[in-house]
């Protein structure tokens, strides 16, 4: 197989303009250590950025909350979900939540990871979903912290409790991180749009889920749902956009989906 670094093509149109400081910096660090440790690098920088923004994020948000009411959604949903309580619809929502928790997620993630890896004999599938994941653990933890929001009261909470704090939903930022991995690399060795276009629906349907079962077990407001699908999205984004880029510009083939 040739070197990412052979033939690299030259950027052109928009990005000549826009993004050539940025491409000329990724090419120069691939070079230098290599396009895997490139990649990680500038995900490690872009994550240093997703974290500074959650914290920024949780202060406007309580801002917003304060002085707009937004906090007004968060009661009504609550109550909302109470009324839809059954013993069966607790029990099967609990067991498809604890999917996205901290047990299940990383396992089920670093699984799917392992499999990509193996088949496409690439170490890309494992490094990018250890990134985000990475990422999105840090950006849960940063935002708890600097916002320390707490839970729904427990009288209205489905077992077992929950006592960190509320902001960000953690199930629901790591579910549309590593969902959204996920997908991305499946579309990347799926050939027919229809079967990418679906690939994309279930991924969509699983994080929309996830959050929502977070609300219904009263284990988090819906605006901790909200925030995190759009912190979620913000870093998968970036994610995304970084391996992009090192594949697009150092000359990286991806034939039959190679990563």
């Amino acid at each position: 197989m040739s070197s990412p670094m052979e033939r690299t093509p030259e950027p052109d149109g928009w990005t000549r303009t826009v993004l050539r400081p940025l491409v000329h910096f990724v090419q120069v660090l691939a070079r230098w250590i290599g396009p895997h440790l490139a990649l990680v690098l500038i995900l490690v920088i872009g994550g240093g950025f997703a974290i500074a923004f959650t914290a920024v994020s949780g202060e406007i948000y309580e801002s917003v909350v304060e002085k707009d009411g937004l906090s007004a959604l968060d009661e009504p949903a609550l109550n909302a979900a109470v009324d839809l309580r059954s013993p069966g619809l607790n029990a099967a929502i609990t067991a498809f939540t604890n999917v996205g928790g901290p047990i299940g997620m990383p396992i089920l993630a670093g699984t799917a990871a392992v499999v990509l890896a193996l088949k496409r004999k690439s170490v890309a599938p494992l490094l990018l979903m250890i990134v985000a994941a990475a990422g999105s653990l840090l950006m849960t933890i940063g935002g708890k912290e600097a916002l320390g929001r707490l839970r729904p009261p427990l009288e209205f909470a489905i077992p077992p409790f929950e006592y960190s704090p509320s902001f960000p939903s953690g199930h629901t930022l790591n579910a549309t991180v590593l969902a959204g991995i996920f997908a991305y690399l499946l579309v990347l060795g799926q050939r027919h749009r229809r079967t990418r276009v679906l690939t994309v629906i279930v991924a969509i349907l699983f994080v929309v889920a996830m959050g929502l079962s977070r609300v219904y077990l009263g284990h988090h407001w819906l605006t901790d749902v909200i925030v995190a699908w759009t912190l979620g999205v913000a870093w998968l984004a970036v994610v995304v956009s970084v391996h992009r880029l090192v594949i697009m510009f150092l000359g990286r083939r991806s034939e039959g989906g190679e990563v």
